[in-house]
């Protein structure tokens, strides 16, 4: 019986430690039709959000970056704030999560000149909860340990887009673990198209 017991204990112990996956082709994200966690981000004033009540307001176009200090990141978040409005005018809003911690976000913001939100998800909650979060690699912890927390499991999320819904359900989505390749902001606009007079 005690056997069974270390037995038991060595399982689950092994389960968690190999939570995230190790590349990012790894991955299991949520898909099209699932419903994004209700979990609590951070503002860049540093306050908790819940970002059920961010999607109830209207549907969103959802972004999860590695960070400001990705200029892969920076390039594409620019570019969606260039069509920002055309997607205002669909009927959306724009949010942006990274590991980042709150008061990288209005730096990140003036840096890329854009004017719709970001969250920090430094503990990870969102990133892990949809699926999209791989142990970083051993040269991206300078970047991600302020963040973070130099203790904890490191982590980085496969930058994606999402289009959801008011109830946070996955309308659309585009994963790719290549994080120089991001969707250009012309799939971004006919796929918003789609889905602002489709529910």
């Amino acid at each position: 019986m005690r056997i069974l017991f270390v037995v038991t204990c060595l399982l689950f112990c092994g389960i968690s430690y190999a939570q995230l996956p190790v590349k990012a082709e790894d991955i299991s994200p949520l898909l099209v039709g699932e419903v994004l966690p209700n979990v609590t981000l951070q503002t860049l004033e540093n306050k908790p959000v819940g970002i059920s009540t961010i999607l109830r307001a209207k549907k969103t176009i959802l972004i999860f970056y590695r960070g400001g200090w990705c200029p892969y990141c920076n390039l594409h978040l620019s570019e969606v704030g260039r069509i920002e409005k055309d997607l205002l005018a669909l009927g959306y809003q724009v949010v942006a999560v990274s590991p980042d911690a709150p008061e990288k976000l209005k730096p990140s913001m003036d840096k890329m000149e854009i004017s719709y939100t970001l969250l920090s998800d430094a503990s990870g909650a969102l990133t892990k909860g949809t699926g999209l979060a791989f142990k970083a690699p051993a040269g991206d912890y300078k970047f991600l340990a302020d963040g973070q927390g130099k203790n904890s499991e490191l982590f980085l999320p496969v930058p994606s887009l999402f289009i959801l819904n008011e109830k946070g359900e996955i309308l659309f989505e585009y994963i790719n673990p290549n994080f120089k390749k991001r969707i250009n902001g012309y799939l971004l606009l006919a796929a918003a198209r789609v889905f602002a007079v489709n529910k």
